[in-house]
């Protein structure tokens, strides 16, 4: 046994379990879908990213057509509290409104959130979290056309997370099945959306079922993902809202890793479905909000493109070698096998103390091979420089 414990030791064989996948507020995940798993504890990574929508506006023989843009950009900071538990600052810093007279938003709103996870039975290959979110209105103008519905005021939220690792022992290397299924409750009694005293406003608080389901494809340098994701209105916002119909996306990822700190990252939404445009852009005869610019602009989005770019900052070993990387890591793999050890000293649940040791006997061989590439990959490249 101790054998077992002094090759973990000695080998330092834990490798970092992450997927290169980011979703908009930083962390592990797919584009939009998050990852149960989380950060390990100290790493912090920035992630940024923009996402952008544009249509031509045509209005016919004689009449100036010219493209209407929405575009926003949105920074996240994500840091690994402990094992289980992951805090994330995530700001728009800027959004198209096409509304008002700078039309834009310098800074928009700022989401926070704290996501608790990596949770999994022993040699399981699901594991499971959830997520809490809150999304401040620091923004200056709120219910943003193609955007998902806003207003000003605090809103709420909660996240069920469930993911499926094909490979247990290196979860990085294997395929993944990631599902997200949340509430989010909008905090929006008495808002006026529009800004006219005549306008109708939420007499009971809007809220939202989120949620989806994708699948995460490890290969080498290029990483891919297909997701499904989707927003249903329990309580719809009022008509003078533009976003109040139910929506969804097919999204596919990939993603470029050059080194263990930096990701880049592009996607592209389909839209799937949403329903029919129920917002009134005229009340009491006025028209209070702009509508769009013709009759065959979408209530949503009929396509979405994506570009980012994550940059780990923390811990700095992740800028040196792999086997340096090997290194620090095994401390937390040499804990587990320490206490292991240490269990041994009670008969009780003999058998099933025995099965884990051969199951973490089986990861330091796999482990071991690892290591051997590794050092016949770098052997190579000294010999053809």
């Amino acid at each position: 046994m101790r054998k077992i414990a002094s090759i973990t030791i000695l080998l330092l064989l834990l490798t970092v379990q992450a997927l290169r996948a980011t979703p908009e507020t930083g962390g592990l995940g797919l584009v939009y879908l998050h990852s149960a798993k989380t950060l390990p504890k100290g790493y912090l990574e920035f992630f940024g990213h923009t996402r952008y929508f544009g249509k031509v506006a045509n209005f016919g023989a004689g009449q100036k057509a010219y493209t209407l843009w929405n575009v926003r950009g949105m920074a996240s900071f994500n840091y690994g509290i402990n094992p289980h538990i992951e805090a994330a600052l995530s700001p728009i810093f800027y959004q198209d409104t096409n509304r008002g007279d700078k039309a834009f938003n310098f800074i928009d709103d700022i989401f926070l959130s704290l996501k608790v996870g990596s949770y999994s039975g022993f040699e399981s290959p699901f594991v499971y979290g959830g997520m809490l979110g809150i999304r401040l209105p620091t923004g200056r103008i709120h219910n943003i056309i193609y955007e998902p519905y806003s207003s000003e005021h605090i809103s709420l939220g909660i996240t069920g997370l469930l993911s499926y690792f094909r490979n247990v022992a290196f979860p990085e290397e294997g395929w993944s099945v990631h599902g997200n299924l949340g509430y989010w409750n909008h905090n929006d009694v008495g808002t006026n959306l529009a800004g006219h005293a005549e306008d109708p406003t939420p007499q009971s608080m809007t809220s939202e079922i989120t949620g989806g389901a994708g699948i995460f494809f490890p290969a080498g340098s290029f990483d891919f993902s297909a997701e499904f994701n989707g927003r249903y209105f329990l309580t719809r916002p009022p008509a003078t809202a533009y976003s109040r119909e139910f929506v969804s996306y097919l999204t596919a990822g990939v993603y470029y890793k050059p080194y263990r700190y930096l990701t880049f990252e592009a996607a592209l939404d389909i839209r799937f479905y949403s329903g029919d445009d129920l917002t009134e852009y005229e009340t009491s005869g006025k028209n209070h909000l702009p509508a769009p610019p013709t009759k065959d602009f979408p209530n949503y989005p009929s396509w979405r493109g994506l570009l980012g770019v994550k940059i780990a900052i923390l811990p700095t070993s992740l800028y040196k070698s792999e086997d340096a990387l090997l290194r620090r890591t095994a401390r937390d793999r040499r804990v587990i096998l320490e206490k292991m050890l240490e269990e041994q000293k009670d008969p009780a649940n003999a058998e099933a103390k025995l099965y884990r040791i051969r199951s973490e006997r089986q990861k330091v061989e796999e482990e071991l091979e690892r290591l051997r590439k590794l050092l016949e990959a770098e052997k190579e490249k000294n010999k053809n420089p």
